[in-house]
């Protein structure tokens, strides 16, 4: 489990690397598409099933927004 959780901090660190030189719109862009991408998977499949490391990277990034915007999430 500390190893996957290791693994997602790293890809995800790198992805975020990525993201650096982009400017906002094109951030903005990437994330209405992402919500929409979740949106399709998420009437395809009745309930996801979420591992102990995807819950704590969750968790951890969730962490980081205001309460008022995790209520509209």
């Amino acid at each position: 489990m500390l190893l996957r959780l290791l693994y997602l901090t790293l890809t995800n660190a790198f992805a975020l690397l990525r993201l650096l030189p982009i400017s906002d719109t094109d951030k903005n862009v990437e994330i209405l598409t992402l919500r929409h991408q979740l949106a399709v998977l998420q009437r395809q499949v009745a309930k996801p099933r979420l591992t102990p490391p995807v819950r704590i990277f969750l968790a951890a990034l969730l962490h980081r927004l205001p309460r008022t915007t995790l209520r509209f999430i």
